[in-house]
């Protein structure tokens, strides 16, 4: 069923115990790169949205237990001249992870579709072109055992001008914000013509779009972290190891432990 991101503007205020349950949601997470780490498994998860929409806090939040070793989180700006010299896809295929890992990419391979379309930095011709290429490289990715979750933060036009009107005012986060900010709001709703064709036409089995509330940050953060946790569980067994028998018996041996209850 085709996204439609007016379902995405109520803005409720998180109702539960926000600290607690972000606790159990982190902990949960923690076992789900564990689970990876001892399965050898490999997952991308992506987000796009709004400038201030609060992708950021998410993904910050979505780490926080993580062992840095095995994941990696990567801010997609403008590509280098380096990147322009290769196909617009060749930078992701470079920071896809290895065995074990997950791969977090703030902002994607969706630029092709969006602010490049938008924004006139590719042709007609190569942004059209950029669906069936998507397609077949979000394809590539499944058929390489790599579980993809896909996410959309939405946020309002008076939501994001209060964000944008914060930044502004506190010295410490005006780095977060630019004039491409400004100028990308004032193309909504050229950025709204090209969402909704794009959630049209790479909202498929395999690669489903996920849109977040984001017009309240706690809920919005809460909503993100349950749908990657049960994205990712279904893709990787969540039984822990059976302890190593020689293992078993040097905890014995070296620190007083009873063996039959470690095994």
């Amino acid at each position: 069923m085709t996204i439609d991101l007016s379902d995405y503007e109520a803005g409720h205020p998180y109702k539960g115990h926000y600290q607690s349950d972000l606790a159990a949601l982190q902990q949960r997470l923690d076992r789900i790169l564990v689970a990876h780490i001892l399965h050898r498994r490999r997952a991308v998860i992506m987000f796009e949205g709004w400038d201030a929409a609060g992708k950021g806090g998410i993904i910050q939040r979505l780490s926080a237990e993580w062992d840095p070793r095995h994941y990696e989180v990567w801010p997609i700006a403008a590509p280098t001249a380096q990147e322009k010299a290769h196909h617009f896809l060749w930078r992701f295929r470079e920071r896809l992870p290895d065995l074990g890992e997950i791969a977090v990419f703030d902002r994607s391979w969706y630029g092709r579709v969006l602010v490049e379309r938008v924004e006139g930095y590719a042709t007609e011709a190569e942004w059209r072109a950029g669906y069936g290429e998507i397609e077949a490289f979000e394809d590539q990715l499944a058929e390489d055992g790599i579980t993809l979750v896909k996410l959309f933060v939405h946020v309002t036009q008076k939501t994001q001008d209060k964000r944008l009107r914060d930044r502004v005012r506190d010295p410490w986060k005006r780095w977060k914000t630019g004039k491409e900010d400004f100028r990308n709001r004032a193309r909504r709703p050229d950025y709204l013509a090209a969402m909704a064709e794009m959630f049209a036409r790479t909202d498929r089995p395999g690669a489903r779009w996920h849109a977040i509330d984001g017009n309240d940050k706690k809920a919005a953060r809460i909503a993100a972290l349950r749908i990657v946790a049960d994205e990712l569980e279904r893709a990787v067994p969540m039984t822990p190891p059976a302890l190593d028998p020689d293992v078993a018996a040097l905890a014995k041996e070296v620190l007083g432990m009873k063996v039959a209850k470690l095994l």
